[in-house]
C-alpha cells in the first residue's frame, strides 16, 4: 500500500518494534490547553498592577510634599515672628461656623483692620484648601460665606492685610454641636 495514509478518523497507527500497533491521538493547538495560561496568569497580573500603580502615582497629587521645601524652612523664623506679633499685640480671636457662615470675633489692642483673610488648610488633601476674605460687619465681627468643606481636621491661619500678624486654629468638622453649628477658639 505504497502511497496511502494511514491516518483515519484522525488517529494515526505506527508499528513499534515488539509492542506491535500504538494509537496516537493528536495534540490540541497550545492555547487550548490550560497550563500555558495558568504559568502565564502571575506575571500578567504583575504587569496589569504595575501599570496601574504608575498611573496612580503620576496622575495624583502628593499633597503632604511641598515643592518648594527648603525655601519654606527658611522662612519659618519670619512665620514664628508673625505668631509672636499676634501674641504681643494681645490679638485673639473666637471662631464661629454657623449656617454657612464664618464669623471670627478679633480682641486686639489697638487699631483693628478692616478685613481679616482666612486660610482654610485641609490636613491631608492641598485640593481642598481655601483662602477667604472675611470683611468687618462690626466693631471686632468678620464674616463671610462658608464653602461647603469635606469633613476632617482643618487648619486656619487668620492674618491681616499687611501680613504683620497670624492666628493658626484648628477646626474639625462637622462640627462638635452638629454640621454647621459650633465653634473653635484660639488665643483665649
Amino acid at each position: 500500500m505504497l502511497g496511502q495514509s494511514n491516518f483515519s478518523m484522525g488517529q494515526q497507527e505506527i508499528p513499534a518494534e515488539g509492542i506491535g500497533k500504538v494509537t496516537l491521538t493528536p495534540h490540541q493547538p497550545w492555547y487550548r490547553e490550560p497550563w500555558p495560561w495558568i504559568l502565564m496568569a502571575g506575571p500578567a497580573v504583575v504587569i496589569v498592577a504595575g501599570a496601574v500603580t504608575t498611573w496612580l502615582a503620576v496622575s495624583s497629587s502628593d499633597g503632604l510634599v511641598a515643592d518648594d521645601y527648603y525655601r519654606r524652612g527658611l522662612a519659618i523664623n519670619q512665620e514664628l515672628r508673625r505668631d509672636q506679633a499676634a501674641l504681643s499685640l494681645g490679638i485673639t480671636a473666637r471662631i464661629e461656623a454657623r449656617g454657612g457662615v464664618l464669623r471670627v470675633r478679633l480682641t486686639a489692642r489697638g487699631a483693628a483692620p478692616e478685613a481679616l483673610f482666612a486660610q482654610l488648610v485641609h490636613s491631608t488633601r492641598a485640593g481642598h484648601d481655601q483662602r477667604l476674605r472675611l470683611p468687618r460687619v462690626a466693631p471686632g465681627v468678620y464674616e463671610t460665606g462658608l464653602p461647603a468643606l469635606p469633613a476632617g481636621r482643618w487648619r486656619m491661619v487668620l492674618e491681616d492685610p499687611r501680613g504683620e500678624w497670624r492666628l493658626t486654629p484648628t477646626l474639625t468638622l462637622p462640627l462638635a454641636r452638629g454640621e454647621g453649628n459650633g465653634e473653635g477658639k484660639e488665643g483665649l
